[in-house]
C-alpha cells in the first residue's frame, strides 16, 4: 500500500513538472504575438508557426491520464482549445471572421488519445462537463466580443487565480459588458450558456459577485450583440 501511495505521489509530481514545461511553449508563443489587451498579430504569427505547431504536437503526444487533477485537465483543454483556434485562423489567414470558415467548430483538428476531435467536442463534451462555468472566460473564439486571449498559458498550479482574474476582467470590460447599478447589458455568452451559470437568479448573483460596482438585486439584464470580427 505504501509503495502504491508513493507511486501515486510520484505520478502527480511528474505530471505537474511535465505539464508546466509543455504549457510554457504556449506561453512563449503567446508572448510573441498577443498583446496585453488580447489583440493577436496574426499576420506576423503566420510567418512562423513552429512554436505553435510544436505545442499542439506536445499536447497530442501527452494526453490526460486518469490520475490527473481537475486543474491539470482544465489547463490542458483550455490551452488546447485556444491553441487549436489560433492554428485554425492562421491556416486560413487573412480573413475577417472565424465565421467566414465552413463549420470551424465542427471540423476535427485535434488528436486526443488517437482520436480526432473538434473544438465543439473540447468545449461541450469535455470542458463544460467539468462543472466550471468560468471556463467561458478562459477559452477564446478569435473574435472581438470573446473574452480576450491571454498572453500566457493556463497552468494547473495557478488555475483558480487565473480563472478568477479572467472572469472579473471580462465582466468588468466595458467593451464586452456594461454593468450599471440598475441594469446589466451583458455578453451573449450568458444567454447561450445560461444553464452553466444555474438559474436566472444564480446567473444574476454570479454577475453581481464579479462586478466592480454594487449592482441591485433586481437590476434588469439584457444581452448585447456579439462582434465576430477577428481579434486583431
Amino acid at each position: 500500500m505504501r509503495l502504491l501511495y508513493f507511486f501515486f505521489c510520484f505520478c502527480i509530481a511528474t505530471t505537474a513538472v511535465a505539464q508546466k514545461s509543455i504549457h510554457s511553449l504556449w506561453t512563449t508563443a503567446l508572448k510573441e504575438h498577443v498583446d496585453d489587451d488580447g489583440q493577436v498579430n496574426y499576420a506576423q504569427w503566420k510567418k512562423d508557426t513552429t512554436l505553435l505547431d510544436d505545442y499542439i504536437a506536445s499536447l497530442e503526444e501527452n494526453p490526460p491520464a486518469e490520475y490527473w487533477s481537475k486543474n491539470d485537465s482544465l489547463a490542458y483543454f483550455i490551452n488546447a482549445y485556444n491553441a487549436v483556434t489560433v492554428k485554425l485562423i492562421l491556416d486560413h489567414y487573412p480573413l475577417k471572421s472565424i465565421r467566414n470558415l465552413v463549420t470551424p467548430w465542427r471540423f476535427k483538428r485535434f488528436t486526443l488519445a488517437g482520436k480526432k476531435i473538434s473544438l465543439n467536442h473540447i468545449e461541450h463534451q469535455i470542458l463544460r462537463k467539468m462543472g466550471e462555468a468560468r471556463i467561458h472566460f478562459a477559452i477564446n473564439c478569435a473574435s472581438a466580443s470573446c473574452p480576450k486571449l491571454l498572453n500566457t498559458a493556463f497552468y494547473a498550479h495557478s488555475m483558480e487565480e487565473q480563472l478568477e482574474a479572467a472572469t472579473r476582467d471580462f465582466i468588468n470590460d466595458p467593451i464586452r459588458n456594461q454593468i450599471k447599478q440598475k441594469e446589466m447589458a451583458v455578453s451573449r455568452i450568458f444567454q447561450w450558456f445560461a444553464g452553466d451559470f444555474g438559474s436566472k437568479k444564480e446567473r444574476h448573483a454570479f454577475l453581481r459577485k464579479y462586478a466592480s460596482i454594487a449592482v441591485n438585486e433586481n437590476a434588469k439584464v439584457r444581452f448585447l450583440n456579439y462582434d465576430w470580427q477577428l481579434n486583431e
